[in-house]
């Protein structure tokens, strides 16, 4: 069974770094890319999110591959991912512009530009779910895929629209009603924002 999961990790490893273009052996058994493929073979993330996170750009899941290969594979997430950053920086939520920093004693602040909004948050690790409660927002549930580097906060699309409206004051109607077309344009696709820890 151990050495079943060494190269269940082992092959997960150099899927993982195929697209990294992984430049010796020593990169394919980094940190991070052992933590991802640990993520793709058990299904649970191994960091926690406490620490400042900065905003680097969107994240998309298919709720499973199955979806994904009706959705047109890969080349159609990325062609999503790629619209969907255009509409978020339409809303003024760019790279390096958009913070998060989760806090041990379950509060967090959120910044955008000039802008600072605080809360509180409950992440369940056997679920990969965490609750955030901005003060006038109701609470919002988001998917966790996390390393101790990054981590991607997901959610149905309504909500991430909820959340963008909140967060940004340059959210347009139009911006919202494309990143809703794209959401019902891909059932069963989560949308996102990718993290990098500071």
């Amino acid at each position: 069974m151990k050495r079943l999961v060494f190269w269940q990790l082992f092959v997960a490893a150099l899927l993982l770094t195929s697209n990294s273009h992984a430049q010796s052996i020593k990169d394919l058994f980094n940190k991070e890319n052992i933590e991802k493929a640990v993520n793709v073979v058990t299904g649970k993330s191994t960091a926690n999110m406490t620490g400042t996170w900065s905003y680097t750009g969107s994240a998309i899941e298919f709720e499973s591959d199955n979806l994904l290969q009706k959705a047109g594979g890969t080349v159609a997430a990325t062609a999503a991912e790629k619209k969907l950053d255009e509409q978020l920086a339409k809303a003024g939520i760019k790279a390096g512009q958009m913070s998060f920093t989760f806090n041990a004693d379950s509060t967090f602040s959120a910044k955008v530009g000039q802008k600072s909004m605080k809360g509180s948050y409950s992440y369940n690790a056997s679920t990969q779910k965490v609750n955030l409660k901005f003060a006038k927002l109701i609470g919002m549930n988001a998917k966790v895929n996390a390393t101790s580097k990054t981590m991607d906060l997901l959610f149905e699309s309504d909500k991430l629209l909820k959340l963008i409206t909140f967060l940004s004051s340059k959210s347009s109607n139009s911006t919202l009603k494309s990143i809703g077309s794209l959401a019902n344009s891909y059932d069963g696709m989560m949308l996102g924002l990718s993290l990098q820890k500071q």
